[in-house]
């Protein structure tokens, strides 16, 4: 049930944050709705008794680099240029990536059913990005796909590193939040203009970004992480692009055309086939 909220929280931000570009530049809207959450996390550890202290600048810089800076400074690029839709596909792809990463840094052997559903993924790729349409549809989809592979390569880092350090979670990701979102707020200030209208409207939209989906929904995330298997937790969450595919939709008006819809349920597939327990596709024994 908290996977299933989750889901629903973190899908439906997809519309928020785009809604939220109107009264903000992209970089500055992504470093607020990183070292906010962050220093909220950080505040948290003591009430549930866990250690303050950074993990090592070594480990937690480039981590923050990839999966806070990368991820959701190209995600916020992706979202200003393109629809909410396409994005949360194209971002959500990183499972397929990660899967290709660990094969060539951690030399995880990958079966038939891993290049099949790689093979899958492109066509669905090549439908979604659409080469033969705009110049700035096709930035779009780059960019999230950017961001997709930002978000891969910190979990690949933290997958090959971590284990090093044996630190918390929590600890791990409420510094990393915080230090990349700086690393966003310095790229804001070198690459945009200051832009952020402090609406009623903008104000709900960082207040739901800082708080459900930010401080509240790490938590969650990590309750689900406790409880559930690890490929459970990564399968429910195909939940959160197929929502906010939805919700673009009925909110927004951003009905996929034939070929964003082929590639959206090709893409669906892969990263189906991707996440589901291997003990499944294999055949039975007589």
């Amino acid at each position: 049930m908290v996977l299933f909220l989750l889901s629903f929280i973190w899908g439906y931000n997809w519309v928020v944050m785009k809604d939220g570009l109107s009264d903000s530049a992209p970089l500055w809207f992504g470093s607020i709705r990183t070292i906010v959450p962050g220093l909220l996390l950080i505040l948290l550890l003591p009430l549930l008794k866990k250690s303050m202290t950074p993990p090592p600048m070594r480990f937690v810089l480039p981590l923050a680099l990839l999966q806070t800076t990368g991820f959701v400074g190209f995600t916020m690029l992706a979202l200003e240029e393109g629809a909410v839709g396409a994005t949360a596909i194209l971002v959500f792809t990183m499972p397929i990536w990660l899967t290709l990463m660990a094969h060539t840094f951690l030399h995880e052997r990958l079966t038939k059913r891993h290049w099949l559903a790689i093979l899958v993924a492109a066509v669905g790729l090549f439908l979604m990005i659409a080469p033969w349409q705009t110049h700035l549809a096709l930035a779009a989809s780059l960019f999230a796909l950017l961001s997709g592979i930002a978000w891969a390569g910190g979990s690949l880092w933290q997958k090959k590193y971590g284990p090093l350090y044996q630190l918390d979670m929590i600890n791990i990701t409420a510094w990393q939040m915080l230090f990349g979102g700086f690393f966003l707020l310095a790229s804001a200030m070198l690459l945009e203009d200051y832009r952020m209208n402090w609406t009623p409207h903008f104000a709900w939209v960082v207040f739901y970004n800082l708080i459900p989906v930010g401080a509240v929904g790490w938590l969650m995330w990590f309750y689900v992480l406790h409880n559930l298997p690890t490929k459970v937790a990564g399968f429910g969450s195909l939940l959160i692009p197929t929502i906010g595919v939805l919700a673009a939709w009925i909110q927004l008006g951003e009905e996929p055309d034939t070929f964003e819809f082929l590639g959206i349920l090709f893409i669906l597939t892969a990263l189906v086939m991707i996440l589901w327990p291997t003990k499944l596709f294999k055949p039975p024994t007589a």
